[in-house]
């Protein structure tokens, strides 16, 4: 049997390096969360995708998309995984129309690449990814967006057009010039927040912005703070007992948004439940310094505000990797969902937009599997009365196993039939969206 297999070994890695892409075995750095592949190939073009996903289907392999491995612990582990996809050599920056303001590029591009290539111009991609070495396609597979998505919009809403390779080796374009539609679907806006689980994203173009040409940030902490015995008492979020945001939080938050000063993002850090949060808003281009003491003026009442040319040290940046959840409510409710949070008696530190209700929560990795469990299913109570939802993005095996890392999804239904309409072998990353899509 040992021999019978080691043959079937060598007849697929054979029908992969007649593709004429470089293909090697997987070693141990190539987990994805925790499920090894067996073989890892590293296509240049569209066309080489395509071949690797004929001969995938051909022999039945399962296919996971890596771009800079910078959020694979994110979502669960695939179902199986034989081949992994890596896009590192999918990193040409194939057309920057600057007249146009629109860029088409490969989607193994790194943020950081595109993002020097773009000032060159003085014109940027505007999604501060928050993670150093992400790439174009891992953005769009984990659907991450920054501070400014309050302005400028998320990954799907900057993608004009992107060209992805089916289960089946087909090729499809979506904006743009298009050479093969999927008939019906928008492409874009599927493969955003996919986690590789339609198809391999190969290429994509985005509309761009003119480099802001100054920026002002706002930062206010406040005067009070929500008291601890308060905090560990639990309940709904209208309930006696429960901690109050700082005064007029979400007042605050919505005068921020409706403002002549137009900022560009309006982000709050709350490390500790015993302080109250900070707020921070970016405003950006003509006028930046007095747009920016109209913002100060509105956040007087929060405490003292004080504008710099630079941002906070945590401003763009996760509130923590180890165990890490995703928060979304609607925006008149954000201060209702930073309550929730606060309220279940963990130290959890929260970061986010104020102005789109995105918001991260990090709990400590030593967090206990019962506790984290509780904390899970309470916040997703409290946030259901708020019209929102909890995900648990990353968090170690043994406390994701003990909960939906998903919750309840309306739409569920509707996205198996697109899975089945893309996928219905089930080989692309099976398992690692909502409901083990």
């Amino acid at each position: 049997m040992d021999a019978l297999h080691e043959t079937g070994g060598a007849l697929l890695s054979g029908a992969l390096h007649r593709t004429g892409v470089t293909i090697r075995e997987a070693g141990p750095d190539d987990a994805v969360a925790g499920v090894s592949p067996r073989w890892v190939a590293l296509p240049e073009t569209t066309e080489e995708v395509a071949a690797l996903m004929r001969v995938s289907a051909e022999h039945d392999l399962a296919v996971t998309p890596v771009g800079g491995g910078t959020r694979l612990h994110w979502a669960p582990p695939p179902e199986r995984c034989d081949l992994l996809i890596d896009t590192c050599c999918l990193n040409q920056v194939l057309e920057h129309a600057s007249g146009d303001l629109v860029v088409r590029v490969q989607a193994g591009v790194t943020m950081d690449s595109l993002a020097e290539t773009l000032a060159a111009e003085g014109q940027e991609l505007s999604l501060d990814v928050p993670l150093d070495g992400a790439t174009v396609g891992g953005v769009l597979a984990t659907a991450t967006a920054g501070p400014r998505r309050f302005r400028h919009g998320t990954a799907r809403d900057l993608l004009i057009g992107v060209t992805v390779v089916l289960a089946d080796g087909t090729t499809a374009r979506s904006g743009g010039k298009v050479v093969k539609n999927v008939a019906g679907y928008d492409l874009g806006k599927l493969f955003t927040g996919s986690y590789g689980t339609l198809g391999v994203i190969t290429e994509a173009a985005f509309r761009l912005h003119p480099i802001p040409d100054d920026r002002r940030w706002i930062i206010a902490e406040p005067p009070g703070a929500p008291g601890s015995e308060a905090v560990r008492g639990g309940g709904p979020p209208d309930a006696p007992g429960w901690p109050s945001s700082p005064p007029g939080l979400d007042v605050l938050a919505a005068e921020l948004a409706a403002s002549q000063a137009e900022p560009s993002a309006i982000e709050v850090d709350w490390p500790d439940a015993r302080r109250g949060p900070v707020v921070a808003v970016l405003v950006e281009g003509t006028a930046a310094d007095a747009r920016a003491r109209a913002v100060r003026a509105l956040m007087a009442g929060h405490g003292t505000a004080r504008i710099t040319t630079g941002p906070p040290g945590w401003w763009g940046t996760l509130p923590g990797e180890d165990v890490l959840l995703e928060v979304r409510v609607p925006p008149s409710r954000a201060g209702g969902a930073l309550r929730a949070v606060m309220a279940r008696g963990l130290p959890a530190h929260v970061r986010g937009s104020m102005a789109t209700a995105a918001l991260q929560v990090a709990l400590p990795p030593d967090v206990g599997g019962s506790a984290f469990a509780e904390f899970v299913s309470g916040v997703r109570d409290d946030l259901g009365r708020l019209g929102g939802r909890l995900t648990v993005l990353t968090a170690p095996q043994e406390l994701a196993g003990r909960v939906d890392r998903w919750g309840p999804v309306g739409a569920l239904p509707l996205l198996r039939r697109v899975k089945e309409r893309f996928d219905p072998g089930r080989r692309m990353s099976p398992g690692r969206s909502v409901g083990g899509i």
